[in-house]
């Protein structure tokens, strides 16, 4: 017998009995950025590997040692994309969309990175993301936060996550407090992981950012960002929180909170969740003032955020917040002998003219009532609709409702719509 081809390490099966409440999540996304005025952007799962090493940084882990990289049959270096800011980018620069602009735009799609799988995080993940270009006032930083905030009121988790916020300041701000985080971390070496001492000098911000709880305990006293803020951002950002504030919208500053890509500038803001587990972190984003110029494009502001959709789904699933979506059916059909078959091929395909969003699901290959009912029940229909010979020669339908206790009842066929539609939600 042949060996069974098992899926690659790391990228997952979406099965039916989960299916549901992935649609029920992208359809809810769909609906809050339409609300804001964004529009869809798609853009390739492959793209040159340079546009990821001019974008994320060379020395982060992404590019080190996660991307999903390799030549082609013409020797050029691609990568399978490990994140959506910059083929959102590319795409922009090259259609000519950012330039003295102003876009809004959303993304949705797989994503790749060579990490260790684990709950909620995968080699392939998926990625939803908001994009906003040509703005460079704290108000569009309040527009994608709030947008932000609404997705988890959409969802029903508000009470579960809490917004983090920090400014890393502009680039020459950036290298000021760089050199004074290297002063800091270089009288602790000795103190400080491997990785922590490796990234030291190639890239100092990400040790604040470190898991490792000696390394934390180590950075007690490390020189803030905030205060090595220049003016300009320093009034950007109070005047974020100020607005955030009259929002209503609660926050707490982390001022080591440096997210983990080159390209932020400024605003940078994480949404974060105790709920599954030790806290982890469910949406990310801020400012990216340089990177539209960075890969060959014209100074363009940006910022937006993105969020792992496993995550999200883990979490919903955690808190019960959204309904499984194991329900295949609203309508389901039987048929009794062979006078009945033909006759369920035209109820149901009335039904499915006649009544809007109804899910039918006809029963195939044969068998007693009893079998069929069974199916039905396991579909998770409303309802069954009940064909036989006499129903077949007098145009009728009878309806057994499957979930609330009432009694069938049978209706002419040219009544059906009027008789089914309570079973529809």
């Amino acid at each position: 017998m042949a060996k069974t081809i098992q899926a690659i390490r790391g990228m997952n099966d979406c099965l039916p009995e989960v299916s549901g409440i992935w649609q029920q999540v992208e359809s809810t996304l769909r609906s809050v950025v339409a609300s804001y005025g964004y529009q869809e952007i798609r853009t390739p799962v492959v793209e040159s590997t340079d546009l990821f090493k001019r974008s994320i940084g060379e020395v982060t882990d992404i590019v080190e040692k996660e991307m999903y990289t390799f030549e082609d049959r013409n020797g050029d270096s691609l990568t399978l994309r490990p994140e959506g800011t910059a083929s959102c980018v590319r795409a922009g620069n090259e259609h000519g969309l950012l330039y003295n602009q102003h876009q809004r735009l959303w993304y949705m799609g797989p994503m790749f990175r060579h990490e260790r799988p684990q709950k909620g995080r995968y080699r392939q993940f998926h990625q939803f993301g908001v994009e906003a270009y040509g703005l460079d006032g704290p108000d569009i930083d309040l527009e994608v936060i709030l947008l932000s905030a609404r997705l988890w009121k959409a969802f029903g988790i508000a009470d579960h996550v809490k917004l983090q916020i920090n400014s890393l300041g502009s680039n020459e701000a950036r290298q000021a407090y760089r050199e004074a985080l290297i002063e800091f971390l270089t009288a602790r070496a000795d103190q400080l992981d491997e990785d922590s001492r490796r990234r030291m000098e190639t890239n100092p911000l990400r040790v604040l950012d470190s898991k490792n709880p000696e390394v934390q305990a180590a950075l007690e006293g490390a020189p803030s960002l905030i205060d090595h803020l220049d003016s300009e951002s320093e009034q950007h950002f109070s005047q974020l929180c100020e607005r955030l504030s009259q929002a209503g919208i609660e926050y707490e500053i982390n001022p080591r909170l440096v997210r983990g890509l080159d390209y932020y500038n400024r605003t940078v803001f994480e949404w974060v969740t105790d709920s599954l587990g030790s806290q982890g972190t469910v949406c990310a984003g801020g400012r990216y003032d340089g990177l539209v110029e960075q890969l060959g494009g014209k100074s363009t502001p940006a910022v937006g955020f993105a969020m792992g959709m496993e995550r999200l789904v883990l979490l919903l699933t955690t808190l019960n917040a959204e309904e499984q979506g194991t329900s295949s059916a609203d309508i389901f059909v039987t048929a009794l002998g062979e006078d009945a078959a033909s006759y369920a091929v035209t109820v149901a395909e009335q039904v499915r003219d006649t009544v809007a969003g109804a899910r039918v699901m006809m029963h195939c290959g044969g068998g007693n009532l009893k079998k069929q009912l069974k199916r039905a029940d396991k579909t998770g229909a409303r309802v069954a609709l009940l064909l036989g010979s006499d129903e077949a020669q007098n145009q009728q339908v009878t309806i057994k409702p499957l979930r609330d206790g009432q009694e069938q009842s049978t209706v002419a066929l040219a009544s059906l719509e009027t008789a089914v539609a309570p079973f529809i939600d």
